[in-house]
């Protein structure tokens, strides 16, 4: 098969076309193993490419530990690694099962998932709930009594708390929710407070028809939802599933679909390429730390949540929430410029997301690995960081490296000519 211009022209236009229309709504909140495809209950999934069991290290083999302690899987930390090593117990990528992870990810069978339908296409995406404010959390390699009380608190009380909402909702359309969250400040990724705060104000109605029959959960519910301002991360990363992963499988498109890190490294996977991930080294990262940490506790250890990135939120909206400044360092101005360098790299402009600061226009959205290679401008990506003993330490701006998508070209080449 021979790609010329206008080929890869017409199926990139296609596939923004695709990942611009999705149309994500709320369906439903069930338990991982009942809906993930492919789920099963002795698989602990977490983010990064399929790789082996001996091919995981630090925070991230800690974390598939823990998550099989967590579920029963294994008693003591010696039991599971030798039930991984085994294959007694088994180790999924998330997107291979339709959803994504924040950091280390981990989803275990019994853990709640948010069930996202883009309604314009049909597919679904899917991701667990935020954790809570602690930095010490599964998701950044930490475990203990502290750690399994607050998960099993979110899987018996606030989940199905949630979920009878939803039920009741009929379905909670996203994009709107979104949209006017960009509006008020945030970019949905590392900045969700505005929109914790209109999911929670459209969920209302619903949790307090569930008060008489439930007030201690619909209480607590609550109280979750004000005090955890990142809690709407996870349904804009279900969303942005499900909008990216219909812009899959179109021959002749070089338009990126997705974006994962590991232990090992960081890969894309491209809209006419399949399921193939293309890998490269760790991110190049500048983070404001936590108070008594340095650049040599940075650990990684995983992470997805960059999937909003892949739709032009995240690092592609960052002159939509200047505050995050305070969290995550740098000025409005670097990150105007930063905003705006994204729009070389992408196919075009977003109908829905838009920035007030420039005069909103959509955020830039859809990128092309060549336009990458051209420029030599890399997607910037807003997110938390690591440490090597565990937990939380910090958050700023990562860069993806240039090898995935040189890797990633030469493949594209070599396919379509």
């Amino acid at each position: 098969m021979i790609a010329d211009n206008d080929a890869r022209a017409t199926a990139n236009a296609d596939a923004f076309g695709r990942l611009n229309a999705g149309e994500p709504v709320l369906t439903a909140v069930k338990p991982a193993g009942d809906v993930l495809p492919g789920m099963q209950p002795n698989m602990v999934l977490t983010s990064g490419w399929p790789m082996p069991w001996e091919d995981y290290s630090g925070g991230q083999r800690r974390s598939l530990v823990y998550g099989a302690i967590y579920e029963g899987l294994a008693e003591t930390e010696d039991e599971a690694v030798d039930k991984f090593a085994s294959g007694e117990n088994l180790i999924g990528a998330c997107h291979d099962h339709g959803c994504v992870g924040s950091v280390a990810g981990i989803y275990t069978a019994s853990m709640p998932v948010f069930v996202v339908e883009n309604k314009a296409f049909g597919n679904l995406g899917y991701c667990n709930f935020y954790e809570g404010g602690s930095p010490r959390r599964l998701n950044y390699g930490v475990y203990d009594d502290e750690v399994r009380d607050q998960l099993k608190f979110i899987e018996q009380v606030i989940a199905p708390v949630i979920a009878s909402a939803v039920d009741k909702s009929g379905g909670i359309p996203l994009k709107p929710l979104m949209q006017r969250a960009v509006h008020m400040g945030d970019e949905l990724h590392s900045r969700n407070t505005a929109g914790t705060i209109l999911f929670h104000r459209e969920l209302m109605t619903h949790l307090m028809a569930l008060y008489a029959g439930n007030p201690d959960g619909v209480g607590e519910a609550d109280r979750f939802l004000k005090e955890n301002e990142y809690f709407f991360l996870r349904l804009s990363m279900a969303a942005a599933k499900c909008m990216a992963d219909a812009a899959r499988d179109i021959e002749h498109s070089s338009m990126m679909t997705a974006m994962t890190i590991s232990c090992n490294g960081f890969a894309i996977r491209v809209s006419g390429l399949g399921d193939q991930w293309f890998t490269g080294p760790p991110p190049v990262v500048e983070a404001q730390l936590f108070e008594g940490y340095t650049s040599d506790d940075i650990h990684w250890i995983g992470g997805e949540s960059h999937i909003t990135e892949t739709v032009g939120l995240g690092g592609f909206a960052q002159a939509a929430a200047f505050a995050l400044q305070r969290y995550q360092g740098g000025s409005a101005e670097a990150m105007a410029a930063t905003n705006a360098s994204m729009y070389d790299i992408t196919i075009g402009e977003n109908t829905t997301f838009q920035i007030p600061f420039m005069g909103y226009r959509g955020t830039p959205t859809g990128v092309d690995i060549f336009k990458v290679l051209d420029t030599g401008i890399t997607p910037a990506i807003d997110a938390g960081v690591a440490g090597r003993d565990g937990g939380q330490i910090g958050a700023g701006t990562l860069r993806a490296p240039i090898e995935c998508f040189e890797g990633a070209a030469a493949a594209f080449k070599e396919r379509y000519g």
